[in-house]
């Protein structure tokens, strides 16, 4: 009743107070955002992917936009899905470490000073719920219920394994190392469940059921896939169809992401059915870049992969399709990033962020409302390996082991294998970079690369009681 209520008075505010012409809407558009896990940039049709098709997640791209360069506010998971869900860089609250599956340990996730993107739209009516990989938190404070989500379906760490016979633990209190927990099984809210389904199957069918339900009000869905993250697991009816690729990884891979693809589609027929598809922004993006080596991805023509600060670790696959309000088959060439899908819907919900904001609203900028670039300026900092990489217009500045610079034209060089010398383009970008660490805080927790580190000092890590 209270959300009905909030709705009401939410709408009245949006139709009579348009202060703004890049935020006139009839009622507030729904908002669902697929991510991806660990997939390359080269490995979607809208990209130039030949191998593996992926034909319902280029509806999204030509309904709508590709962002040629877009990207994420880190190379791994955990930092970026902090940056998306918050709108803001990781750093400025010390998210600046993969997390640890810890949970006795209050902060071993997302501050509670952090407002997430379901809290916000939940404040103002919204009907929320996380699908998937949460990987923010598992101490019950951090958990999807208590941070804005009203529903969850999924699991808490950073990976999980795909087939239902694996999932042997009934609940974390089995959990005796940190990835132990890829064999628990799902949740559904705070309670465990006997899920039958290939994993990346019953993601895809609680997100219809989902839309399904909440029609008459409108919805935010973070559709968090792991696929095609390890371990590569796939069923056969995935990988019959890549008989064509003979490399055993990248046949699994392949069909992992078929099988993502084949969830977007039933979720995109699902909004043409009941009508709601114009009034719907779908955002799609992967967390990082691919980790070639390992699960036999492809970012080309990009360099490196994930964890890296090279434009294959944080130049992803990214395109947004709201057929009410943007263009259609567009391809935008400024840099964005993940940080502005909360700036971009809170704009068109009538939300008001608690804190400041890193992301900005891409709309006008995708209409040609608005004539400017979206950022000046973006950032990325890897605290432990004392890197970083700043990138100004065309030009990046890369930091790497032992203060080694690079600089690039991305403009001209992609792929980033001829560097420049120009001693003026470094400096400015070095103090461009040195202001904005002034704003950003070191890691509040120990992450996965100091796991033996944290287990020593919480040698109470996984006495937990059932959950």
């Amino acid at each position: 009743m209270l959300k009905f209520i909030v709705l009401i008075l939410m709408l009245n505010f949006v139709l009579g107070c348009q202060t703004n012409k890049s935020t006139k809407v009839e009622k507030p558009p729904n908002l669902i955002i697929i991510l991806t896990d660990d997939q390359g940039y080269g490995d979607v049709g809208f990209n130039g992917c030949t191998d593996i098709p992926t034909p319902n997640i280029d509806r999204i791209a030509e309904n709508g936009v590709v962002f040629t360069n877009g990207y994420v506010s880190y190379g791994v998971c955990g930092p970026s899905r902090a940056g998306l869900i918050t709108g803001r860089y990781q750093d400025r609250f010390g998210f600046g470490r993969n997390p640890l599956f810890a949970p006795n340990d209050p902060n071993q996730g997302l501050p509670l000073t952090e407002e997430t993107l379901a809290s916000a739209l939940d404040k103002v009516g919204y009907q929320t719920m996380a699908i998937g990989k949460w990987h923010l938190g598992a101490h019950k404070s951090q958990r999807p219920l208590n941070r804005g989500f009203d529903e969850f379906f999924g699991f808490l760490t950073g990976g999980h394994k795909y087939f239902p016979e694996n999932w042997t633990l009934d609940d974390i209190s089995g959990v005796n190392s940190q990835f132990a927990a890829y064999n628990t099984k799902l949740l559904k809210n705070d309670s465990r469940i006997n899920e039958k389904e290939y994993l990346t199957d019953a993601l895809s069918r609680e997100a219809v059921s989902f839309v399904e339900r909440n029609t008459d009000s409108p919805f935010f869905l973070y559709l968090a896939y792991n696929a095609p993250h390890t371990p590569l697991q796939a069923t056969e009816k995935y990988l019959e169809r890549f008989t064509h690729i003979d490399n055993k990884k990248r046949k699994t891979y392949a069909a992992m992401v078929s099988s993502v693809d084949d969830g977007v589609g039933n979720l995109l027929d699902k909004l043409a059915e009941l009508d709601i598809h114009e009034n719907t922004i779908v955002f799609f993006l992967s967390d990082n870049g691919g980790p070639y080596k390992t699960n036999g991805s492809n970012n080309n023509p990009l360099r490196e992969g994930k964890g890296s600060l090279y434009e294959g670790g944080v130049h992803v696959p990214f395109a947004v399709q709201w057929p009410k309000n943007i263009p259609q088959g567009k391809r935008y060439n400024q840099p964005v990033i993940s940080l502005d899908i909360f700036a971009t819907a809170a704009a068109y919900a009538g939300a008001n962020p608690t804190n400041d904001l890193d992301g900005v609203n891409l709309v006008p900028f995708l209409t040609g409302e608005e004539k400017g670039i979206p950022h000046e300026q973006l950032f990325w900092r890897k605290y432990d390996a004392k890197e970083y990489a700043t990138r100004k217009g065309d030009m990046k500045l890369l930091s790497l082991k032992d203060e080694q610079e690079e600089l690039y034209n991305l403009d001209k060089d992609i792929s980033e294998k001829n560097p420049l010398e120009s001693k003026e383009d470094v400096q400015k970008l070095n103090d461009l970079y040195k202001d904005w660490l002034n704003q950003m805080k070191n890691p509040i927790f120990l992450g996965l690369m100091q796991n033996e580190e944290y287990n020593a000092a919480h040698p109470t890590r996984f006495t937990i009681e059932k959950y």
